[in-house]
């Protein structure tokens, strides 16, 4: 019998393991706007830069009797956009082990993932999902309770073919009927973003 555990990732450790899941998706999908998977320095160095800028950053591991726990899938919530104002809102990330898909385990991320952002103080998560085709990620965020927000038209090109993307979005907590956290990284003076 097969359990399932989510905890905090650990950069250094787990990169390999997190880009073996992402670069798939690269090179195989329209879920990710990237071209080339990032090496697992790469890797290691992006999940390094949120972990110490104070984003939730986790790993969802399986494991059973007598075999060591596998890393199946990876999620985690970073700035939504540089300047100072969009502090208290984030967007989310979350892939699933092509073996893994339909599991679960994207659930359990995303319920510990949004429980950890509004734990920090964040309001808000913006999921960015290219692709009309994308189906499966777009009802995923609606069952999690994430509600449409927009769409843009032909914004990306990926595989021979121009790509919409979509919006989507949920409220934390307070939500925008009090101001931010006073401390943490969601706060107006919180620590320096990465893009």
């Amino acid at each position: 019998m097969t359990t399932l555990s989510i905890r905090p990732a650990r950069p250094d450790d787990d990169a390999l393991a997190i880009q073996a899941i992402y670069a798939p998706y690269v090179l195989t999908s329209t879920a990710t706007f990237e071209n080339v998977p990032p090496s697992v320095d790469d890797m290691a160095g992006r999940l390094r830069t949120l972990v110490e800028g104070g984003y939730p950053v986790l790993v969802a591991e399986e494991g059973g009797e007598g075999a060591p726990p596998r890393i199946v899938g990876y999620a985690y919530a970073g700035p939504y956009h540089k300047r100072p104002a969009y502090r208290a809102t984030l967007e989310n990330s979350i892939y699933v082990d092509s073996q893994c898909r339909r599991g679960g385990v994207g659930a359990a991320l995303m319920t510990r993932l949004l429980a950890e952002a509004a734990d920090r103080g964040f309001r808000q998560v913006i999921a960015v999902i290219a692709d009309a085709d994308n189906t499966a990620s777009r009802q995923f965020h609606l069952r999690q309770g994430f509600r449409e927000a927009g769409m843009i038209a032909a914004v990306g090109w990926k595989f021979g073919r121009w790509l919409d993307v979509f919006y989507y979005q949920i409220t934390l907590g307070a939500g925008s009927d009090q101001p931010p956290a006073d401390e943490g990284p969601a706060s107006p003076s919180g620590p320096p973003t990465f893009r």
